[in-house]
């Protein structure tokens, strides 16, 4: 039995889940592209690389369908656990990019054509990732998911499995180092005093 197109687009994620577990392809389609892009930047944002990214995204997302015919509504939100599980993956992908040299791989091109404030953007951009990468990895992953990602700090709490206490101290710890980190930076990236 499946639901039409146009019902899926506004089911909640839990409720595409079980629709997929019980063979609704479509339900596969619209929780993929609805989840796919959020797995994919917070993944981006944690290992700075695209193509680990993609990998991760991918991962994460058969991990996904795999566990869908046992998921129990009610008990965890399907991107709080898809978050744990991306977080998760990007940190083990890490630790075994420090124990054989990987972090020297370069960054991929930005594929926007631009002016010079194409090139700025790149260059803050980079600066922002490459300050992320300094950061300790629980700091860099609470720092992502609250200011990028934009979760409330329950929702990191959850993910990370932690305290909201904890959350709130990775996350200003993070802040801090990243200010400090970009504060030389400030006049090379662009940015004055004025703005």
């Amino acid at each position: 039995m499946t639901m039409p197109f146009d019902e899926q687009n506004s089911a909640p994620d839990e409720a595409l889940l079980v629709l997929y577990a019980n063979g609704d392809p479509v339900a596969a389609r619209v929780l993929t592209a609805r989840l796919v892009p959020r797995v994919l930047a917070q993944a981006q944002r944690m290992v700075g690389n695209r193509a680990e990214a993609e990998d991760v995204a991918q991962e994460a997302m058969l991990r996904l369908w795999r566990i869908a015919p046992e998921w129990r509504q009610g008990e965890a939100k399907v991107t709080t656990w898809l978050y744990r599980v991306t977080a998760n993956l990007c940190t083990d992908r890490l630790r075994k990019a420090r124990g054989v040299g990987l972090d020297e791989a370069p960054e991929p091109e930005d594929e926007r054509p631009g002016p010079a404030e194409g090139l700025q953007e790149k260059a803050r951009a980079d600066a922002l990732q490459d300050a992320l990468d300094r950061l300790p990895d629980r700091q860099r992953e609470a720092v992502v998911l609250r200011h990028i990602e934009e979760l409330g700090n329950p929702e990191i709490a959850e993910i990370m499995e932690i305290s909201v206490e904890a959350v709130e101290s990775l996350v200003a710890r993070g802040k801090r180092a990243l200010a400090a980190e970009l504060s030389a930076r400030r006049q090379d990236l662009g940015y004055t005093d004025d703005g």
